[in-house]
């Protein structure tokens, strides 16, 4: 089984990717990280290669998805509250990355989606599973 997740990710211009999720509170590791690529540490185990599209190319012969136009994945990742998430979202707007969609709130699930600089989607989103309904 697998012990550490790395998404790799197509960026257009890698400092003011780095720039936006600094001002978001992420971290990066210094070992993986030059003019072509930075490793963002978001978990333990879970790490984003942010990877300059030029040197992504050379990781496969398929055309990097226009972001603008489609999307190939959504990356979620969980916050510790409610406030957390809205937290993260006031955050995002600040760093000019932008919601794209209303807030989803569930109950025991409270969620928001955000785009960064590159046009990635993410949510962010706090789960209270003692909250859910049992089937």
């Amino acid at each position: 089984m697998a012990t550490k997740l790395f998404v790799n990710l197509p960026v257009k211009d890698l400092k003011k990717t780095i720039a936006f999720f600094t001002k978001l509170g992420f971290t990066f590791d210094p070992k993986f990280t030059d003019e072509n690529a930075t490793c963002m540490i978001i978990g333990e185990n879970i790490f984003a290669m942010l990877l300059v599209e030029k040197f992504y190319k050379t990781f496969t012969d398929k055309e990097i998805c226009d972001t603008a136009k489609s999307t190939e994945a959504i990356l979620a990742i969980t916050a510790e509250s409610r406030e957390k998430v809205d937290e993260m979202m006031n955050n995002v707007i600040l760093a000019g990355g932008m919601e794209p969609r209303k807030l989803q709130d569930h109950g025991w699930m409270y969620g928001r989606s955000f785009q960064d600089v590159d046009g990635h989607l993410w949510e962010i989103f706090y789960m209270d599973e003692s909250a859910m309904k049992q089937g």
